[in-house]
């Protein structure tokens, strides 16, 4: 068997995106979703374009390239990940994670249905374990004096579409990036193009009369927690995201990527001091069951 070196990219994106959920509440409750957003993305894609050029890795593919893969940025990057900073500034970062990881089979069954992608037996069991047992690892909450990044803030019903809206658009983003990552595009050239193209759209909506209100007073701090999520999340994580997509098929990578909120387990528990109970790590043993699936495929 080969080793699993796209699939275990896949988890490293989780290991980052869990890491940003942590570090983000705060910032996103101060900036507001959108313009968190937009502070990450203009961040990264000045880091991204220093890494290629410096690389000197810059080869652009064809113009339909470019598009395609700009398209796939707006899609999973400005509205995917603005709906989902949305759904975590409201539900915290687990419950966020819980509702964001329905992307995976969101991901699989439009692979199956654009792509025509093929998942045996073993690797569907694998995807359906892992996402019950993210789903469990979920439902474990702290049975009293909750911590505020375990708080809902505003409705839950709201916070719940929100992270709908984000699952499916990272999977859309996901379905149309993969056939071209898997044609061996760089990936930092390739997450360039959809950072950049998602921060130039964001840029300007910003500047129209009915984008989201800028924040009065932004302090040093939140704007420190937002750089390192950028980089943690977007630059390291997306690169990752891109990279495990083309090895793999787009529900397996997906799935991996989905398996942040049993990530964030441990994290949390370190944030919080707040212990996980035993139905999340039950959700966490099961999540790890479903890996071990995929992976042995």
């Amino acid at each position: 068997m080969a080793f699993p070196i796209h699939e275990l990219a896949a988890l490293g994106t989780a290991t980052c995106w869990a890491t940003t959920g942590i570090l983000a509440s705060d910032a996103i409750r101060a900036l507001g979703p959108f313009h968190f957003n937009l502070i990450r993305q203009v961040f990264v894609s000045l880091i991204l374009a220093a890494l290629v050029l410096g690389s000197g890795t810059l080869a652009l593919p064809g113009w339909q390239t470019v598009a395609v893969l700009a398209l796939s940025g707006v899609v999973g990057i400005l509205l995917g990940d603005t709906l989902n900073f949305a759904a975590v500034g409201r539900l915290g970062p687990r419950r966020a994670g819980a509702v964001f990881a329905l992307n995976a089979p969101m991901a699989a069954v439009l692979g199956w249905l654009v792509l025509g992608e093929r998942l045996g037996w073993q690797a569907g069991l694998g995807i359906a374990v892992t996402v019950l047992g993210v789903a469990l690892a979920i439902l474990g909450r702290p049975a009293s004096g909750a911590h505020r990044l375990e708080q809902v803030w505003g409705g839950l019903g709201i916070g719940v579409l929100f992270g709908l809206g984000a699952a499916l658009g990272q999977a859309t983003g996901a379905l149309i990036a993969r056939p071209y990552m898997a044609g061996g595009l760089d990936p930092y050239v390739g997450s360039l193009i959809r950072v950049g193209a998602s921060g130039l759209a964001m840029g300007v909506v910003a500047g129209l009369p009915f984008a989201p209100p800028r924040p009065d007073v932004v302090s040093r701090h939140v704007l420190l927690l937002t750089a390192a999520t950028a980089l943690i999340g977007l630059l390291l994580g997306m690169t990752l995201f891109l990279y495990a997509l083309q090895g793999s098929q787009t529900g397996i990578i997906a799935t991996l990527s989905a398996t942040s909120p049993v990530i964030i387990l441990p994290l949390l528990w370190l944030r919080t001091g707040q212990r996980p109970s035993l139905l999340s790590w039950a959700g966490a043993l099961l999540a790890v069951i479903g890996l071990a699936l995929i992976f042995t495929r």
